[in-house]
């Protein structure tokens, strides 16, 4: 009992992040952080904005950052390869992603578990389905997309890291498990098969997970021809799902507001409201270089607007949150590969070979080369009397993306305005006008109504 006061105590500094727009609809920010466990492993140590060591990256996103939310990759059964060579981040099997999303739920944080159904990395044109499955029938392929959907979810809810948002595939506007689709002008158009496969994802995720929410990630968030085509076959064809998930890296998709060209993501998430009003929108990947522009691939120079350094990334998603916020249909923003710092390091930092990657993108928020304290994270200035580390800082910024406290309530009436104080399996829950709130670190956020 000492304990809980103690920590009833503590609620009186919290501050209430409360509104009545986001009621109906729960906020998420956060990021996929698939590779932290391995940079862990292998003795890679983070810096905050104050120089500061931090001594566990996941819950220091949650309290200092404000983050809620955090998604996780999984493969079938991860080769560990990419295009003939090793690739030690397609290392995420059940056993992997069971324990990452163990921590993420005991931290108090929603899990986005995203189904690769691949042995390795798929997206836009990698589509194939894993060795076990291959060769086999339309009806048999998904017969065992459902099965194995129905064993992850077991294993997970039975380890206590049942996830409350599942991306059914990871960018699969043009197929699954080697059956391809329009609008890839290269693909086939085997509609009954896809279709067969995404039901089985979907209905098993329904039956093993009634309360989390279904994503269904595409990767071309500008392009609205495509999007209405695609997005209306899945009515059609009435796949039952909650979230158009999308990806946005400018540098392929291109510009973010209409006053930067006619073409733009802002734009086309008015569309998906105007065309699929019921589907929330989700940006569930978005990234930006801070030192090397990529080198091949590029759609959109975009170095105009946000330049290929510290500055310009957090200039973007400074810019993405700013865009997003006011938009009533967007609901969450979870930026990849955040904990990127490097290759990786050895026990002996000072003679670190890459234990993590082969090569790094230089889109995390922290710098590849370690010191002797660890990573430093990418700032654009110091923090001072006049400038806040979310001012400087592109992750801490990212809090802004969740609604703000209403006029009123402050750090002071956190406690004070709350009717009902409570723990509910586990975590201590505070009742405001009728809204529960879970307490994470030193902000409090909505929680699902099953909590």
């Amino acid at each position: 009992m000492k304990k809980i006061s103690l920590f009833l105590v503590c609620i009186l500094a919290c501050t209430v992040m409360y509104s009545q727009e986001t009621t109906a609809q729960q906020r998420y920010v956060g990021g996929d952080i698939s590779m932290l466990p391995m940079y862990e492993q292998h003795n890679s140590y983070y810096k905050d904005v104050q120089g500061k060591k931090i001594n566990n990256l996941l819950t220091w996103f949650i309290e200092e950052c404000g983050w809620n939310t955090f998604r996780v990759r999984l493969f079938v059964n991860p080769v560990r390869k990419a295009k003939g060579v090793t690739d030690p981040s397609v290392c995420q099997d059940l056993a992997y992603v069971t324990a990452l999303g163990k921590r993420i739920k005991d931290a108090g944080a929603y899990f986005l578990l995203d189904f690769h159904y691949s042995d390795e990395w798929v997206d836009a044109t990698h589509i194939q389905a894993p060795a076990a499955w291959q060769g086999a029938s339309d009806e048999a392929m998904a017969d065992s997309l459902g099965a194995y959907t129905r064993r992850v979810l077991t294993a997970l809810k039975e380890a206590g890291a049942t996830p409350d948002l599942v991306q059914v595939g990871n960018e699969i506007m043009y197929g699954l498990c080697g059956i391809s689709v329009h609008p890839y002008e290269k693909a086939g158009d085997n509609w009954e098969g896809y279709i067969g496969l995404l039901k089985a994802g979907c209905n098993a995720v329904r039956e093993l997970c009634p309360d989390a929410q279904i994503i269904i990630h595409t990767d071309r968030p500008t392009n609205n021809a495509y999007n209405l085509y695609y997005y209306t076959k899945l009515i059609k064809a009435e796949v039952d799902y909650d979230i158009i998930g999308l990806s946005y890296y400018p540098f392929w998709h291109g510009y973010l507001t209409p006053e930067q060209n006619s073409s733009n993501l802002v734009s086309s998430i008015g569309y998906l409201k105007d065309w699929f009003p019921g589907k929330p929108v989700q940006i569930v990947e978005c990234a930006y270089n801070f030192q090397y522009w990529p080198s091949s691939g590029v759609n959109t120079n975009t170095q105009n607007i946000w330049k290929c350094s510290v500055a310009g990334q957090y200039n973007f998603v400074k810019d993405l949150v700013d865009a997003l916020k006011p938009l009533d249909n967007v609901t969450g923003i979870s930026y990849w590969f955040p904990e990127e710092a490097g290759n990786g390091d050895d026990t002996d930092w000072n003679t670190s070979n890459g234990t993590v990657l082969t090569t790094w993108l230089n889109r995390g928020f922290w710098d590849e080369n370690r010191s002797a304290s660890g990573h430093a994270i990418n700032k654009t200035a110091a923090v001072n009397s006049t400038k806040r580390a979310e001012d400087v800082c592109a992750p801490y910024y990212m809090r802004n993306f969740l609604p703000s406290a209403p006029e009123g309530i402050g750090q002071t009436h956190a406690a004070a305005a709350c009717s009902e104080k409570r723990l509910e399996n586990g975590q201590l829950v505070l009742i405001l006008n009728g809204e529960k709130y879970s307490v994470l670190g030193t902000r409090l956020y909505p929680v699902p109504s099953r909590l």
